[in-house]
């Protein structure tokens, strides 16, 4: 029976081109990793690396023991992912990664119907940049990241993109600043104090296409890659901000805003992005499911 261990071995070196590198990352000595690959090349009775200048490079063989490797250590993954979800236990567990960028309150709307299985539930969230959560994503310590963009052409994460909505942005301000700036829109908004999201953000270069579009040339007081810092300074009166529309009634409520006007050009998407075969879980087809309800124009 082939030993997992020396598939593993037999990966890392496949991956890193030499047996020094893949000791390097597997923390053992390249003796070690040697010899497991010696009793491996035995078991299946064929060299599977062969030397080539300084790196090692797979043999035809090597290339069908790596594509059965692979397979096995996806499913490997699986089954860790199933019992920290506590499937075995008869527990779900989600562990949701969410782009700094993402709205506190969008968030907490697509991740509602996770919650739909109640005390069986175990919801984890973790903030931070997109590239980020995409490596914890590819380690599998996370099942899923909601973002403003897609998966990146070429991104050694394999994954899939699910597009759960889009909408168009509306312009708030507080009602001193609105009062200070008074007149049609967008014309009042020209020469105005402005809190943008961060050029991280996928909108951001499509709202300063806008602003240059209508020749407004904001003055910015601030780039926020955090949106709920963002809307504080807005509380104080800092600036005008954009929000996506379907949540401009509730952030106007929670932060004393008021509404400007509405950019139905610029577009804001959210994404649901995840390995393969996570979809299955059953969390993140409540979540697929429901995001119908945040975005019904795209339902």
């Amino acid at each position: 029976m082939l030993n997992y261990k020396h598939l593993q071995y037999f990966h890392a070196v496949a991956m890193q081109g030499t047996v020094a590198k893949a000791a390097q990352q597997l923390h053992v000595s390249p003796q070690a990793i040697s010899m497991q690959l010696q009793l491996l090349e035995e078991q299946v009775g064929q060299e599977l690396l062969q030397k080539q200048g300084r790196l090692l490079h797979l043999t035809e063989a090597g290339k069908t023991v790596l594509h059965y490797a692979s397979r096995i250590f996806d499913l490997g993954n699986e089954l860790e992912q199933a019992v920290r979800r506590g499937v075995l236990a008869g527990q779900e567990t989600l562990r949701v990664g969410i782009c700094d960028i993402i709205p506190k309150a969008m968030a907490f709307r697509l991740l509602q119907p996770a919650r739909a299985a109640g005390m069986a539930m175990h919801l984890i969230c973790r903030e931070g940049r997109f590239e980020d959560l995409l490596l914890d994503l590819g380690a599998h310590k996370l099942d899923l990241v909601l973002a403003d963009s897609p998966l990146p052409a070429g991104s050694a994460v394999r994954g899939h993109s699910r597009l759960l909505g889009a909408s168009g942005l509306a312009v708030l301000g507080h009602p001193d600043l609105c009062r200070a700036w008074p007149g049609t829109f967008p014309a009042r908004l020209r020469v105005a104090p402005f809190l943008l999201p961060g050029s991280n953000a996928t909108v951001r270069s499509q709202l300063d296409a806008w602003f240059e579009a209508h020749d407004l040339r904001p003055i910015v007081m601030g780039e926020f890659d955090d949106g709920a810092l963002l809307k504080s300074f807005a509380r104080a009166g800092d600036g005008f901000i954009v929000a996506p529309q379907v949540l401009a009634a509730a952030v106007c409520a929670e932060y004393g805003l008021q509404p400007v006007g509405s950019i139905d050009s610029v577009v804001e998407q959210f994404y649901a992005v995840s390995v393969e075969r996570a979809y299955d879980h059953p969390a993140v087809r409540r979540i697929l499911d429901g995001a119908a309800q945040t975005f019904p124009s795209n339902a």
